[in-house]
């Protein structure tokens, strides 16, 4: 009888479930503001242009109607907090869907993870959709507490929240026809395939679209982002805690190209979120650097509705899914009222969901260690550092001439360069591996994290064997999560023992102790807005130029081992 309820209401025979009345939605389709009542008969909205009576009557005088934000490529773990937090803190900002990559929780547990999320999905109010993990580990050059095959992951196709396939970090691989890529590429051909391919360029970018490969958020500069659209991909402009492209894609942000936009986050955190916003956020400073309206909240919903598939959403309009955001202006993006498939957003909403059983406890499984396990040696001449550049996580390969004293090669404060480790903490082999890094500002003291991505092995940054090993050390005690310690005191520290991912806390709790840890951080001499995401980069060999995992440094243009 639903789809005759629809009917009736939407033709104004009998009044709607809900009404939203008085106020102006934003047409994506001409790009007017429309003085109308927006009719909602249970999850979808079936009236517009027109008055409507309600049995349950919303005065939004003064205000604008928008299509829910859709946040097209994320890693909820980067959010530090499981997803039904996640969707406590994110979607009374107005994203109503969320079209998640779990790898961070594939890389610890597996299939476990993943299967953790799809049923997270399942009782969470905004719409998650999940994109398998494709590049578990990322490569072979780190050492993971998982690998999924295209068998681990066909179990999981036909769920449905699947999208299809995450991420293909692995673009050597897919140029190289590897014959698991090629197996996992050939399964979800006429799925959705994301992509993943930094500063891919020419005959290659072709190669690797022509795999099947159509969406991708690692795009840094407009001509990067123009060639991939020009062959067909859609852009998703990115903006997270860490990696800050919008200001340098907002040249291409425009009415003509927004069909081939979409907005992601990727990594972002919630002292972030509550400072700054999500996806609003995004809108907000793209429209204040003179992008105009239609082209932003085009791709904040509509664009990146049809570039997913996910037909059913993203125009205030008969038969579309009612996931609305009431805001005060479309300058401003203050959500004031939230609808997500036609349910007001509520407390009361959250509450009445059902609980998901965390997994991943007691996950990180490290050797001790102690200042000793950390020396590094070099035979002459300049050492190699890993250069961070602030807001990107691509990095660059620096040398130093660094002093080597009785304990090996030391830091250079007044070069700002500073030693960095990775400890393998899946309990697989006990690798460390020891480098230098230009760019955090630290003076004193360590910062250590298990959220190092993707094979989440213990990452620290510190001025001393001993600070370094006493952080390590702390994070297997509190089962993961972010540590500062200074003169072997802990400074700030937030356990993460879901994976060594998540909290188990409120996002407000999580957010709290973030304070705290930058603060930390800071006391520490750190200059950069994130340290914590940051560092979980650093350990990340898909991006270019230079990083460091448990196995050593890897020249990440030429896909090899280097030495110090």
């Amino acid at each position: 009888m639903m789809l005759e309820r629809m009917i009736d209401q939407g033709a104004g025979r009998e009044p709607a479930d809900i009404v939203l009345k008085g106020g102006r939605f934003f047409d994506l389709v001409t790009g007017e503001l429309v003085e109308s009542d927006i009719a909602i008969c249970g999850d979808r909205i079936v009236g517009t242009f027109g008055t409507y009576q309600g049995k349950q009557e919303i005065d939004i005088s003064g205000r604008i109607v928008v299509p829910g934000f859709i946040d097209t490529h994320l890693h909820i773990e980067s959010s530090h907090v499981t997803p039904h937090e996640f969707d406590r803190c994110v979607l009374p900002q107005g994203v109503t869907t969320a079209i998640c990559d779990p790898h961070e929780i594939a890389n610890v547990l597996g299939a476990e993870g993943i299967k953790f999320f799809l049923d997270s999905s399942m009782e969470t109010i905004m719409d998650i959709r999940v994109q398998l993990s494709s590049c578990v580990p990322a490569t072979h050059m780190e050492t993971s507490g998982a690998e999924l095959l295209i068998d681990d992951l066909l179990p999981f196709a036909d769920h449905p929240k699947v999208i299809g396939l995450a991420e293909f970090m692995n673009f050597p691989g897919v140029l190289a026809k590897d014959p698991e890529c090629m197996a996992k590429l050939r399964a979800f051909q006429g799925r959705h395939i994301d992509g993943h391919a930094p500063l891919l360029r020419g005959f290659d970018l072709n190669g690797y679209i022509s795999a099947g490969i159509r969406t991708e958020h690692e795009a840094t500069s407009a001509e990067e982002a123009l060639e991939k659209m020009r062959k067909g991909m859609h852009v998703l402009v990115r903006e997270g805690s860490v990696s800050k492209d919008l200001k340098a894609l907002m040249p291409i942000i425009t009415e003509r190209h927004a069909q081939f936009l979409a907005l992601c986050t990727d990594d972002r955190n919630p002292l972030d979120i509550a400072d700054q916003g999500h996806l609003d956020y995004l809108i907000r400073t793209a429209i204040a650097g003179g992008v105009e309206p239609i082209a932003i909240y085009r791709a904040a919903s509509v664009s990146a509705a049809r570039a997913f598939g996910l037909f059913d959403r993203g125009l205030v309009a008969p038969g579309q899914r009612a996931d609305m955001v009431v805001v005060d202006s479309l300058e401003g993006c203050h959500a004031e009222i939230v609808l997500s498939a036609g349910r007001v957003v509520s407390e009361d909403l959250f509450a009445a969901r059902k609980a998901v059983a965390p997994v991943g406890r007691n996950s990180v499984k490290a050797p001790k260690v102690s200042a000793s396990s950390f020396r590094s040696h070099s035979n002459s001449g300049k050492t190699r550092a890993i250069g961070i550049i602030p807001g990107k996580i691509i990095t660059e390969s620096l040398k130093f001439d660094l002093k080597v004293g009785p304990k090996g090669v030391e830091p250079d404060f007044e070069k700002d360069v500073v030693k960095i480790a990775v400890v393998e903490r899946h309990g697989k082999n006990g690798n460390i591996a020891t480098g230098f890094v230009h760019g955090f500002g630290l003076k004193s003291g360590a910062i250590a994290s298990t959220v190092s991505h993707d094979s989440h092995n213990i990452c620290v940054v510190g001025t001393s064997d001993e600070d370094i090993a006493a952080a390590a050390n702390r994070l297997g005690e509190i089962e993961g999560g972010f540590v500062v310690v200074r003169d072997g005191k802990v400074l700030a520290e937030m356990p993460l023992p879901i994976a060594g991912l998540m909290s188990a806390e409120p996002y407000e709790t999580v957010r709290d102790q973030l304070r705290v840890l930058r603060h930390a951080a800071e006391e520490l001499g750190s200059v950069l807005e994130e340290p914590f995401l940051q560092l979980a980069f650093i350990a990340l060999p898909v991006i270019p130029h230079l990083k460091i995992t448990d196995r050593g440094l890897v020249d990440v243009d030429k896909f090899e081992f280097v030495g110090n």
